[in-house]
């Protein structure tokens, strides 16, 4: 929109040395945060708290920013690369809890909100962002005609928003990553675990996709996760998704985000069949524990032959996140009839293998993990000692790899 006036002009509003808290994922409110980066190299040096970014709004050029995050994740890729990001090690509940908590204090909230008949909604995702905006100086809002209305994230009467701007910009999509046969694979493996009744945890990509594409079969699963994506439409809408047998929150598919296209927007929007609901519901342990075979996916950088599970690090350099996983993994080993399943391919791109002798960053301890599943089966882990942990380890490494991985389990000690 080149030539037209700038929607806000945040001279006045940014003082130095603040803390800008954005919301993350698709909730980031484009036209806001567009605008604070246009204008960032005439503000006072500020610091800029965001999530996920899948958007191409925050640049590593811009010297007075500052950037921090719970996770390297999206196109927060290209701030780490550049040096430019700082990196928060927290379990995804700690982290929104350290906002109501007030060890993490804004100063300015920029969020996008759903408007219908007079109230307001955080659409698309129901975080930190609402609890950073009750303490903060200056809230703005981003009133988007595009983003959907969603129950249970309604905006709280009690924040008070300073300053409302009308969206130029519609909420950010993320498009399903295309599947691979390597994905495939895993996907079949991973399905093996999952029983009709499950109730699915899930995250962001292929792997995922994968799983939740191949349970199109699958009868009464029920969704309690910290996002959802177009593939639970498909689930939904084929009648594999039911959620009668959750023991909580019948009929109900619950997340706290929304990540996806339009075509789950549009499903979404005025659907009281789906909650968007804070972190201290959809990652509590206390909640967690009540749902029956709460099945938790998530995905991993490393597996040591121990079972570690490394999802942050390689080569001492952060890549990944913590995020909810080992929320979701100990609510999964508490849940009745639970799986905590971690998912990975057995080889990295440049042909290394993901099955390590020791992984560098430990991200889920080898005492909380169950089942890790490759392409090349499943190592079921829980209540196994050492040396069996890693004969199975082995056995689910590519196989080009399990020699000089099995040569490392021999050497002696020291």
């Amino acid at each position: 929109m080149s030539g037209e006036p700038p929607p806000i002009e945040f001279s006045g509003m940014i003082r130095n040395g603040d803390l800008v808290v954005s919301g993350q994922a698709t909730a980031e409110p484009v036209t806001l945060t567009e605008a604070l980066m246009t204008q960032a190299a005439q503000l006072p040096p500020f610091r800029m708290m965001i999530g996920p970014v899948f958007s191409e709004t925050f640049s590593a050029a811009c010297a007075n920013v500052s950037f921090q995050s719970y996770g390297v994740i999206g196109n927060a890729r290209r701030l780490a690369r550049a040096g430019r990001l700082d990196v928060i090690p927290s379990n995804y509940s700690a982290f929104c809890a350290d906002f109501a908590g007030r060890r993490h204090k804004a100063d300015v909230v920029l969020v996008q909100l759903a408007e219908l008949e007079g109230r307001l909604s955080a659409s698309l995702s129901n975080d930190y962002v609402i609890d950073a905006a009750r303490g903060a100086r200056l809230v703005i809002a981003e009133i988007n005609p595009d983003a959907p209305f969603t129950f249970g994230a309604e905006w709280p009467e009690d924040v008070p928003i300073h300053m409302r701007v009308a969206a130029r910009r519609p909420p950010v999509e993320l498009a399903s990553t295309p599947l691979d046969d390597v994905s495939r694979r895993i996907a079949s493996r991973a399905a093996s675990l999952i029983a009709d009744g499950s109730t699915l945890q899930f995250g962001v990509g292929r792997i995922p996709d994968a799983i939740l594409s191949s349970l199109s079969h699958a009868r009464n699963l029920g969704i309690h996760s910290g996002l959802i994506n177009d593939a639970v439409v498909d689930l939904i809408e084929r009648g594999a998704v039911t959620n009668a047998a959750k023991g909580i929150d019948a009929g109900i598919t619950v997340t706290n985000q929304v990540i996806g296209t339009k075509r789950l927007y549009r499903f979404v929007h005025e659907n009281k069949a789906v909650s968007v609901r804070p972190t201290s519901y959809t990652h509590g342990q206390g909640v967690l524990a009540r749902i029956n075979r709460l099945v938790a996916i998530n995905s991993a950088l490393q597996v040591g032959l121990d079972g570690s599970v490394n999802s942050e690090t390689l080569n001492g350099v952060a890549v990944g996140a913590i995020g909810g996983q080992l929320d979701f993994v100990r609510g999964a080993n508490a849940s009745p009839g639970g799986r905590a399943i971690i998912a990975l391919p057995a080889t990295a791109s440049d042909g290394s293998s993901r099955i390590v002798a020791n992984v560098e960053t430990v991200t889920t301890p080898r005492a909380d993990v169950d089942a890790i599943v490759t392409e090349w089966g499943v190592a079921e882990l829980r209540g196994c000692g050492l040396a069996e942990r890693a004969r199975r380890m082995i056995a689910v490494a590519a196989p080009e790899h399990r020699d000089a991985l099995s040569a490392q389990v021999r050497r002696p000690a020291g």
